[in-house]
């Protein structure tokens, strides 16, 4: 599916106000992440959150790492009102993740439920090199192909998702991999309107550029209740911690 980052910022911003209260994967994965990387190393120099958003990945990062100077990168400029609320001092950078041009090298840098949203996600491994020091860390959660299957069944909507295996390959070119999980989680829901709420609350409309009519989520919710018996949705988280080779390798 084509990435629209356009209609990605749109609907992330909307969903802001709503989003942490309803991203409750994204709350675990953000505390698996950080708790595996503090197992690695918990000192940095220079830190960079891509796709910072509301801070839910900020807020763990502060409790367990020591740094100097954090930057954090959002799509959607209000990002940096929520970070303020978080640290005492921090540079935003604000824009497109796949395009930043960081001025300073990064001992680390980590994102949260951000990665699957990049249209080719080989080139920006490979670009986040060029900002890491000789022994800097990538460290990233994001999604695998079963993820939001119930609405990919449906709907044929879905994101072009990479398994584990295939993000090791990529990673394994540029970097010694740390650590590597997967797992599944399904949330149960009243019925496919709140479903949709959750979807619309965490940003993840954004799926399709377009706004569904009033007919279109009734034939949504018609089909999901003939096709199951219980109204779920189904998130295969991946994280990932790597370190750039040494050049020796």
């Amino acid at each position: 599916m084509q990435i629209n980052s356009k209609s990605i910022k749109k609907r992330f911003e909307k969903s802001m106000d709503k989003y942490d209260e309803n991203a409750l994967v994204q709350s675990e994965l953000a505390q698996k992440l950080t708790f595996e990387l503090a197992k690695i190393n918990t000192q940095f120099d220079n830190i960079l959150e891509l796709g910072c958003g509301t801070g839910i990945l900020t807020k763990e990062i502060k409790k367990h790492f020591g740094y100097k100077g954090y930057y954090a990168n959002d799509l959607v400029e209000k990002s940096k009102n929520y970070i303020a609320k978080i640290l005492p001092q921090y540079t935003f950078i604000h824009g497109n993740a796949q395009k930043i041009k960081p001025t300073k090298k990064f001992d680390l840098i980590i994102s949260n439920a951000m990665f699957q949203w990049f249209s080719d996600i080989e080139e920006l491994i490979k670009y986040y090199k060029n900002f890491l020091t000789e022994k800097g860390i990538l460290a990233f959660s994001t999604f695998g192909p079963e993820n939001f299957c119930e609405i990919k069944d449906l709907s044929g909507l879905s994101l072009n998702y990479k398994n584990k295996q295939e993000l090791i390959n990529i990673i394994s070119k540029d970097y010694e991999i740390l650590y590597t999980d997967e797992y599944r989680v399904t949330l149960d829901f009243e019925n496919p309107l709140a479903l949709l709420a959750h979807m619309k609350n965490t940003g993840v409309n954004s799926l399709t550029a377009k706004t569904w009519t009033v007919r279109e989520v009734k034939e949504f919710c018609e089909k999901y209740l003939k096709k199951y018996n219980e109204v779920k949705l189904t998130y295969h988280p991946i994280l990932i911690i790597a370190k750039v080779k040494s050049a020796s390798k």
